[in-house]
């Protein structure tokens, strides 16, 4: 049995599977997915994840709007944060900070270090 859970939070629901494949397979934890924010808010309090991978650019509020949402809630404001985005170069250190988002990988991305990436960043 896994002994980490990951939600990954995108709406590109074929990048999505591949990023699961990448964290099961190599980095053995578990992985689930939700294609929109508030589908991504509603996993996390239900699910209780151990950690998130949120693309940035999503239709609708998009991800820095979900990390503050996710940390007003006293159930998910201890979740570690991973932007998983395009935009990568658009990140604002200062608010990456604010934000308390633990890192950054930039799409695309290579799927063979993606496990060891997220676990660099968490210490895992």
């Amino acid at each position: 049995m896994p002994d980490k859970r990951i939600l990954i939070i995108d709406n590109e629901k074929r990048l999505s599977a591949v990023v699961q494949a990448c964290l099961e397979n190599l980095g053995g934890w578990e992985a689930f997915s939700a294609n929109s924010v508030k589908e991504g808010l509603l996993k996390a309090k239900s699910e209780q994840p151990d950690a998130i991978l949120l693309d940035v650019m999503m239709p609708g509020e998009g991800g820095l709007a979900l990390i503050e949402k996710l940390r007003s809630y006293p159930t998910t404001q201890s979740i570690p944060v991973i932007l998983l985005t395009a935009k990568a170069d658009t990140v604002d250190p200062e608010e990456f900070s604010k934000l308390g988002i633990s890192g950054v990988i930039a799409k695309p991305f290579d799927p063979m270090q993606l496990a060891q990436q997220v676990a660099a960043f968490l210490g895992w």
